[in-house]
Order: structure tokens, then C-alpha cells, then sequence
């Protein structure tokens, strides 16, 4: 049965989706460990990624659906060159609320204006660790300085509520914690952690390297100030947010791992070829990219969407026995 005009994204557990997260590239200017391999990292032809222009057109057809927000990752996609251009296609599309974009920051000094001016809402930026040596341990690369100045510059273009992401892991960065509060505090940043999840691409992820979010939060609580619940704003957002006693910010958790959220999860992925994916630890993907390049219809991408959201399943099952990680890492996703 052809698919409806405007119907909306429901899967059968009747979650209503209206985000879509667009991977403009698998390609990244740092290695971090939990994502990227460090040899042999093999990134996908550039004929085979998406246009700007395949890329929009997938938006209207899902913005035709009840998709509002969008989020464009990575890889890193601020080294998807012109990345501006893209943004403000997506902004003239009817239906789109929200256009974000998730960085490691480190191009963001040349860029964060541009962005603001081609109408970008939001940032995220990635930085796991303060100190040089553990981020250079986490990424194999040096620039925290970068990253801090990348975070100045968005300031400096106007961006406001820029949200500080940081990988928490086990016996590798209890150390950065405290000090990654305190900087989001002084430079008011809505700090997140997020817990370490299976996409590494060497296969190493064990159980034991979590770091949860409820330790996270007795760490911050006794060490820098005390935090209380806050409330949701939004019943889809991955972070359980929690206020500090003294109104001083807010700092997140993403508990993946030990609290999936699925029962509540609103997003869509498609990847930087043109894959879209239900769940960031599917193994199954639906080929948007053979209808762009073969004279399909917008028709036809929208029964694929509705295809993709159909098959979605009721949970990541991380903590199930019979849970298998993808065979794509993070970088070849799209965060």
C-alpha cells in the first residue's frame, strides 16, 4: 500500500520519530579509540557520499513525514568542505526546526561565523579530556588548546546553550571528571557525559570499562556541587539532565549502556553514503542512495523511510546475551 502524504514516522511500538542525524562524512582529523581504528582506517570514496543536494532532498522528503530536527556528525563534518552550504539548504526546508551540528571543535576557530551565518542552532562539542596527555591518549592526536579555542570562537559568532560532550570510561578518565565540571561551570557549557558504548572499531569494548552515569553523578555531587534532579524538557532527549544546588548549570547523562532509553528514542540515522539506519547499533540499513542515483521517486524514498522505521526494534539490546555489535564503528555511523 503506497505510503500516505505526511503520515508520520511510528514504528510499532508506537515511538514517533522526528529527528534525523545526517553523517556528511566518515572522515575525521583526530583517531579517538573508541571510534576510529588506528591503521588501516579505510574511509569511502568521495563519489560514494552524499551530495549537498542528495542530502536536502532526503530532508524534504522526511520533513514531509513529521522529521523537525537535524543534527549533522560525522566522522567530523566540519572537514566535509563548504559545510555552510549545506546547512543553509537545509534551514529553507519547510517543516525544519532545528539544524545542529556535533564537532571535536578543532576546525571550529575558521568556521564557528560562517556556520552562524549560514543559520546553524546549535553545537555540540566533543571533548573528553582537559589535560594534553589523556586527550592525546584518547585521540592519538594532540589539541585541546584548539578544541578550547574552537569553543571561544562559537562564542565569539553568537552560539548560546553549547553542549560539551565527554566519553566517560572506566579506569582511563575518572581523572578529567571534576575538572571537565569545573571548566563547563566557569564557561557556561551544558556538560554531558556519555557512557562508553560497543562501536570501537578494534572490538575491545568490554562491560567492565563503563563508567555510569550514577557514578558520574556521585562524583560530581561530592566533589564539585551537589546536584538534584532537573526536569525534562524534552521526553526523547537522550540525557537525564540534573541542575547543580547552587543554579549554576546543568550537566547531562547518557546512560546507553546502563539505562537505555529506547523506549522513548525519536531518531533516524543515514549515514554519509546514503544508508539510513534505525538504531545506532542496527545491523540491518536501507539503501537511499540507490533511489537517488536511479531516478527514484521522492515515493519511493518515503516508503524506504517508513520501511526503515517499521523494522525498528524495541530495544538495542546492549544488555541482552544475544547482542552483537555492528560491523560498522562509530566513524563509519554517524554520531
Amino acid at each position: 500500500m503506497p505510503i500516505e502524504p505526511h503520515s508520520p514516522l511510528i514504528d510499532t511500538f508506537q515511538r514517533v520519530h522526528t529527528s534525523l542525524r545526517i553523517s556528511v562524512t566518515d572522515r575525521c582529523n583526530i583517531r579517538c579509540f573508541y571510534c576510529m581504528p588506528l591503521e588501516n582506517v579505510r574511509f569511502k570514496p568521495r563519489d560514494e557520499l552524499l551530495s549537498f543536494e542528495e542530502m536536502a532532498r532526503v530532508v524534504r522528503v522526511a520533513a514531509g513525514h513529521g522529521i523537525s530536527k537535524i543534527r549533522l556528525t560525522g566522522g567530523e563534518p566540519l572537514v566535509r568542505s563548504n559545510l555552510a552550504e549545506l546547512i543553509r539548504l537545509l534551514k529553507n526546508i519547510s517543516g525544519i526546526d532545528e539544524v545542529a551540528l556535533t564537532t571535536n571543535g578543532i576546525l571550529l576557530p575558521d568556521q564557528a561565523a560562517d556556520l552562524k551565518r549560514a543559520g546553524l542552532d546549535r553545537l555540540n562539542v566533543s571533548l573528553d579530556a582537559l589535560s594534553e596527555a589523556m586527550f592525546e591518549r584518547i585521540t592519538r592526536r594532540q589539541g585541546v588548546q584548539k578544541v578550547l579555542d574552537g569553543i571561544a570562537a562559537a562564542k565569539q559568532a553568537g552560539f548560546h546553550d553549547i553542549r560539551l560532550n565527554a566519553v566517560a570510561i572506566r579506569d582511563l578518565t575518572e581523572g578529567e571528571i571534576v575538572p571537565l565540571a569545573k571548566f563547563a561551570r566557569e564557561n557556561d557549557l551544558h556538560l554531558r557525559f556519555i557512557e562508553f558504548m560497543p562501536l570501537d572499531a578494534d572490538r575491545n569494548w568490554d562491560a567492565s570499562q563503563v563508567l555510569s552515569g550514577e557514578d558520574l553523578r556521585a562524583i560530581i555531587s561530592r566533589d564539585v556541587v551537589p546536584l538534584v534532579e532537573a526536569n525534562r524538557s524534552d521526553a526523547s532527549q537522550p540525557a537525564t539532565d540534573f541542575a547543580y544546588a547552587d543554579g549554576n548549570q546543568r550537566v547531562g547523562f547518557i546512560n546507553s549502556v546502563t539505562h537505555p532509553f529506547c523506549g522513548t528514542c525519536n531518531r533516524l540515522r543515514i549515514t554519509a553514503e546514503g544508508q539510513f539506519r534505525n538504531c545506532l547499533f542496527g545491523t540491518t540499513e536501507w539503501d537511499a542512495r540507490q533511489i537517488l542515483r536511479t531516478g527514484g521517486s521522492d515515493a519511493d524514498l518515503s516508503q524506504l523511510l517508513h520501511d526503515c522505521v517499521v523494522a525498528k526494534k524495541a530495544s538495542h539490546g546492549i544488555d541482552s546475551p544475544e547482542f552483537v555489535p555492528p560491523a560498522r564503528a562509530m566513524y563509519q555511523i554517524g554520531g
